[in-house]
C-alpha cells in the first residue's frame, strides 16, 4: 500500500524551500487526486496523505530526495503507528521530526503556563483583567475611586493633578508586598474636583530620581498644544451604547484586508480623525469590496511619524485622532457596514521616552524589560518586553483582552513577531532548521504569543490573529491544540519584497515565470497566508509605491486619459497583473494599503524637520481616483472588479492554484481555480494568435476579466465576447483551448458546460 503511494511520485523538477509538508519543494500537478480511484490508493490511505497530494496536484515542482524522505517518514508514522504520541503538527510534517523533542518541550511550557493561569484565575479570560484592577477603578460601596499602579522598584509614589492643584507630595500611595501602590479618593472630598476630563500624573521616586510620569494603565493621554507635554486624563464618560453591535466573524476561510491609518486617511493636509474616517473612509472601503479594515497607529504614541509603532501608552487610543468614544463609534459603524476591524497590536517593543512611556517607570531599567542591553531593541531604538516575567505577561495579556472587550475590535495583526521570537530580532539569514530552536530563540516570547492567541480565541472565538513573521518559525500559524503558536494567518512578506526586486533589478524581458510561481506558492498546506503586493512598508519615504516605481515622474503629466505614454501603459498593465497574480496565487487572504488600489503616487512622509513639518505626503489623494478623466479611476475600477471576481468564485478559499502551463520562451503561465482559468503573459511585446493553453476540464471557456479591457485603461486586444472550446491532444491527458495571447496581459476565463 505504501509502495503504491510512492509510485505516484514523479521525478524531481526543481529544488525549493518547504513548499509542501516537510519538504524543500513542491510536487508535480501530475500526481493524481488522493480521492481518485486511479491513484491506486485505498480510501483510508488517501485520507491520510491527502494534504501531501493536494500540494502535489497544484504546485509545479518536486524536490528529491528530501520530499521522498519527509513523506516516507510521515506516512510510515501514520501507517505503522508510533509508540510515542506526537504533536499533530509533527505528525503532518516529517521535516520537524529531528526537532520533535524541542517542539514538545515548547508546547509543554505553554501548557504549564496556561495551567498556572487557570489555577490562579479559573481561566485565561478571567486572568487578563488588569485593566479592571489597575488605574482608576470605581468603588460604589466605599463611594469613591481607587487608583493603583504596579511599581515594585519605587521608593515613593504620589498622585497629582488639577484636582489637587498639582501638589506633588500631598497624595501619597501605599505599597503592598507585591509592589502595587494604591490610594483611595472618597467622593466626599473629591467628587467636585476629580471629574471627567481631569488631568493627572504620578510622581515617582526611584533609583533614577524623582519624575512625573504617566501611569501604565492610563486609558486616555492628551498633549498640550503649547508645551507639547503629554498628560494622563481621567476619563469617565457616560457608558457607550453598544446595543445591537456584534463583532464580525472574521476567523473565516478568506479575508480581504484594507490596511489603513486614521491620521493620514484624509485628503486635506493635517491629521485626520476617527469621526472623519467613520464618515468618509469606511463607506469607500465597503464600496471597494474589502471586508476587513486593519487600523494602524491606534495605541498612543508620542511621535506621529513612527506610524504608531513606538507605543507609549498601551491602554490609551491615540487622542490626536479624537476621543475613545469616537473610536468606538468607528468600530460600531464598521460593523453596521459588515466590515470587521482588526487592530495593529504592537507588543514587540515600546518607546524609550521616560516622559510619555513606561520605560523605567518604577526607577529601574527592568520593570517591563530585561536589565541592561538585553532589554533593548537596537535596530528600532526602543525597549523590548521581558516576556518571562509574570507581571509583564499579565500586563500584555490584559492589553490583548482590553481592546477586544472595550472597543469591540475583531482581532489583531501582531506587529514585529520576528523581533519578539529571537534575541537577534531576526537580523540573520535563516538557512538551518536548528536556528528555530537554538539559544537565540526567546522561548518566553513563544509562550506568551501562544497564550495571547489562546486568550483571543477563548474570549472572541471568531476573532482573527495575524502574525507579521518573516523567519518561517515552524508552527506560527498552526492551532495551539496541534502544538502550534496559534495564529490564524501569517503575512506573506516575501511576496512584496520579490516584486520590488523584480522592478528594481530585472528587465521586463528577463522576468522568470518560475520564480514568480515559486514565490507565490512557497507555503505549507494548511498554513494560511495573507498575500499582498505592497503594504505601508513599501510606501514609506525612501521607498516607493508599486505605481510610482513603475511610472515615476510620468504620473505627474500623463495620467489623464487623453495622454499617450508608453511608460504609463507599461506601468498600468504591470500594476494590474501583479495584483491579480498575487491575489489569485499568493495565499488565503489578501491585503491592500489604502490608496494603492488606484495607484496612489509618490510615497508616505510624515511631518518632520527634514520636510518642514509638512503634511503634504501624509494624506491620501482620493480625488485622483474619483476623477473620471484620470487613469487612476481605471486602476480603481480594476481593483473593484478583481475583488468581486475573487469573492464570487471563492478563489481564496480554493487554496493552491493548479499549475497548468509554464512557457518560459513566451513568459506565459497558466493555472486554474475551480472553473476559472488564469493566463498571464508577462512578455513585453510577444502577442501570439492561436496560442494553446492546457485546461483541466473539457468545456467552453469565455473571458470574464482582462487587465487589457478598455474600462481598465487597456486596448482590449482580447475579444471579451469570444468563446473557446476545448479539444483533446494526443499524448497529453489534459485538453487545450486556443486564445489570442496578448503581451503584458492577464486574462481570466470561465469554463461553462
Amino acid at each position: 500500500m505504501v509502495l503504491e503511494f510512492f509510485r505516484q511520485i514523479p521525478n524531481c523538477s526543481g529544488v525549493h524551500r518547504r513548499s509542501c509538508p516537510g519538504c524543500c519543494g513542491s510536487f508535480s500537478p501530475l500526481v493524481p487526486n488522493a480521492a481518485d480511484s486511479r491513484s491506486g490508493l485505498s480510501e483510508r490511505t488517501a485520507k491520510r496523505v491527502a494534504p501531501y497530494l493536494e500540494c502535489a496536484r497544484k504546485s509545479g515542482a518536486f524536490s528529491f530526495p528530501r520530499c521522498f524522505f519527509c513523506i516516507f517518514v510521515s506516512v510510515m508514522n501514520q501507517f505503522m503507528g508510533n509508540p510515542t504520541k506526537k504533536l499533530p503538527m509533527i505528525e503532518r510534517d516529517g521535516w520537524l521530526l529531528p526537532v520533535e523533542k524541542e517542539l514538545t518541550a515548547r508546547h509543554e511550557s505553554y501548557l504549564r503556563a496556561l495551567r498556572e493561569i487557570e489555577k490562579s484565575a479559573g481561566s485565561i479570560v478571567d486572568y487578563a483583567n488588569g485593566y479592571r484592577y489597575f488605574g482608576w477603578q470605581r468603588d460604589e460601596t466605599l463611594e469613591g475611586w481607587w487608583f493603583r499602579e504596579w511599581l515594585p522598584g519605587a521608593q515613593d509614589v504620589y498622585l497629582l493633578g488639577d484636582f489637587n492643584g498639582w501638589q506633588r507630595t500631598s497624595l501619597r500611595l501605599d505599597r503592598n508586598p507585591e509592589g502595587v501602590w494604591s490610594i483611595f479618593l472618597p467622593d466626599a472630598m473629591y467628587a467636585e474636583r476629580l471629574t471627567h476630563g481631569s488631568l493627572y500624573k504620578i510622581h515617582v521616586h526611584g533609583d533614577n530620581g524623582w519624575h512625573d510620569r504617566i501611569p501604565a494603565y492610563a486609558t486616555r493621554v492628551v498633549q498640550d498644544e503649547k508645551t507639547k507635554d503629554f498628560t494622563a486624563q481621567f476619563w469617565n464618560p457616560s457608558p457607550f451604547d453598544w446595543q445591537g453591535d456584534r463583532p464580525i466573524a472574521v476567523r473565516s476561510e478568506e479575508l480581504f484586508i484594507y490596511e489603513a491609518h486614521v491620521g493620514m486617511a484624509q485628503e486635506r493636509e493635517g491629521v485626520g480623525s476617527y469621526a472623519e474616517f467613520t464618515e468618509k473612509i469606511l463607506p469607500r472601503i465597503r464600496e471597494e469590496g474589502y471586508d476587513t479594515v486593519q487600523l494602524m497607529g491606534i495605541a498612543e504614541h508620542p511621535y506621529y511619524g513612527s506610524f504608531g509603532y513606538h507605543v507609549s501608552n498601551f491602554f490609551a487610543p491615540s487622542s490626536r485622532f479624537g476621543t475613545p468614544e469616537e473610536l468606538k463609534a468607528l468600530v460600531r459603524t464598521a460593523h453596521e457596514l459588515e466590515l470587521a476591524v482588526v487592530m495593529d497590536l504592537v507588543h514587540a517593543h515600546y518607546v524609550k521616552n521616560l516622559n510619555e512611556g513606561i520605560n523605567e517607570l518604577d526607577g529601574t531599567d527592568h520593570l517591563y524589560s530585561l536589565p541592561g542591553t538585553a532589554g533593548e531593541q537596537p535596530y528600532w531604538d526602543s525597549k523590548t518586553f521581558d516576556y518571562g516575567k509574570e507581571q509583564v505577561r499579565h500586563f500584555l495579556l490584559s492589553n490583548v483582552k482590553y481592546w477586544l472587550d472595550e472597543f469591540h475590535f475583531d482581532g489583531y495583526r501582531f506587529d514585529g513577531v520576528t523581533s519578539m521570537l529571537y534575541r537577534h530580532h531576526g537580523h540573520t539569514d535563516f538557512v538551518r532548521r536548528e536556528q528555530y530552536f537554538d539559544e537565540e530563540v526567546d522561548e518566553a516570547a513563544l509562550t506568551y504569543l501562544t497564550l495571547a492567541n489562546t486568550l483571543v480565541h477563548d474570549f472572541r472565538p471568531r476573532a482573527v490573529t495575524i502574525a507579521e513573521e518573516v523567519s518561517g518559525m515552524p508552527g506560527i500559524a498552526v492551532p495551539t491544540a496541534d502544538g502550534g503558536i496559534g495564529f490564524d494567518y501569517r503575512l506573506g512578506m516575501a511576496i512584496p519584497d520579490f516584486w520590488i526586486r523584480q522592478l528594481k533589478e530585472v528587465p521586463d524581458e528577463q522576468w522568470d515565470i518560475h520564480a514568480i510561481w515559486h514565490v507565490l506558492t512557497d507555503r505549507l498546506p494548511g498554513i494560511k497566508t495573507v498575500a499582498y503586493a505592497e503594504s505601508h512598508d513599501q510606501a514609506l519615504v525612501g521607498d516607493q509605491t508599486l505605481a510610482f516605481r513603475l511610472m515615476g515622474k510620468e504620473m505627474y503629466e500623463h495620467m489623464d486619459r487623453a495622454s499617450q505614454s508608453p511608460v504609463i501603459d507599461r506601468g498600468m498593465a504591470l500594476h494590474k497583473m501583479i495584483r491579480l497574480v498575487t491575489i489569485s496565487a499568493g495565499g488565503d487572504a489578501y491585503l491592500n494599503f489604502m490608496g494603492n488600489e488606484f495607484g496612489h503616487p509618490e510615497w508616505i512622509d510624515f511631518p518632520r524637520e527634514g520636510n518642514g513639518w509638512s503634511y503634504a505626503y501624509a494624506r491620501r489623494q482620493w480625488s485622483l481616483a474619483d476623477n473620471g478623466l484620470l487613469r487612476y479611476a481605471q486602476l480603481g475600477e480594476f481593483d473593484r472588479a478583481m475583488i468581486a471576481l475573487v469573492k464570487k468564485y471563492g478563489i481564496l478559499r480554493d487554496g493552491y492554484p493548479y499549475n497548468l502551463q509554464m512557457d518560459t520562451q513566451n513568459q506565459t503561465m497558466a493555472f486554474s481555480h475551480g472553473d476559472l482559468l488564469f493566463v498571464f503573459n508577462w512578455h513585453p511585446s510577444a502577442s501570439i494568435p492561436n496560442y494553446e493553453v492546457r485546461v483541466r476540464v473539457p468545456g467552453r471557456y469565455r473571458p470574464i476579466l482582462s487587465t487589457d479591457e478598455r474600462r481598465f485603461g487597456g486596448t482590449e486586444r482580447t475579444d471579451m465576447r469570444g468563446q473557446h472550446f476545448s479539444y483533446p491532444v494526443q499524448g497529453d491527458e489534459l485538453p487545450r483551448i486556443r486564445i489570442y495571447n496578448t503581451s503584458r496581459t492577464a486574462t481570466v476565463f470561465l469554463r461553462e458546460e
